[in-house]
């Protein structure tokens, strides 16, 4: 397991922002950083630390990445047609424990990937227990039968704390959803504004 699922809540306050918009984020009571010094004035930000904040902010949302998947990410992203920081986003939707988490099966990115891992999910039919796997569009992703009536799945999927994306079309009733497309940065429902074009900047310069 990453260091960071027992850290989830000091990314939130390091970055100033509740990232994932939950109630329990200390950010909605505290909106300055750990430590002794957390509560200094913060000077002006320069080019750079905007870039590498822009990065540690969506690094940090998807919980579990580490420096070497999300450049590897970033190398795709900058590979593929069309805009780059767009293709940064499409990519990282489409990761296997994005989707879970994004349909709603799980609470938080951490849960997912650790649902994942634990080979709580299907794909097409198949058991797939690798978070960064990468779905593709008409993919079926199924929490599998022994799994559904957990309380973690029936918590998550009743909660009111975010809605399924128009990406994907969900059924709770079976626990089902389907990939319909690869979303763009509007599309997807972050709870803080992210900045993919300086997370480019910042691996290009």
């Amino acid at each position: 397991m990453s260091k960071r699922h027992s850290a989830k809540f000091k990314i939130d306050r390091r970055m100033g922002q509740n990232l994932w918009g939950r109630g329990k984020s200390p950010v909605n009571k505290r909106e300055y950083g750990p430590g002794q010094h957390g509560q200094r004035r913060k000077g002006k930000v320069s080019d750079y630390g905007a870039q590498l904040k822009a990065k540690q902010k969506l690094k940090g949302y998807y919980g579990n990445i580490s420096e070497k998947q999300f450049k590897k990410v970033y190398f795709e992203a900058i590979r593929l047609k069309g805009d780059s920081s767009e293709n940064l986003i499409g990519l990282l939707e489409r990761r296997l424990d994005a989707v879970v988490y994004r349909a709603k099966f799980v609470p938080t990115p951490f849960a997912a990937r650790q649902f994942v891992n634990h080979g709580h999910i299907l794909v097409n039919g198949r058991r797939v227990n690798v978070a960064s796997y990468r779905v593709k569009v008409g993919d079926v992703i199924e929490v599998k039968q022994a799994s559904k009536q957990l309380a973690l799945v029936l918590e998550a999927s009743q909660s009111a704390e975010r809605d399924v994306p128009e990406y994907l079309e969900v059924d709770h009733g079976k626990m089902v959803a389907k990939f319909v497309r690869t979303p763009g940065l509007t599309d997807v429902p972050y709870p803080v504004h992210m900045e993919p074009n300086l997370v480019v900047e910042f691996y290009s310069r």
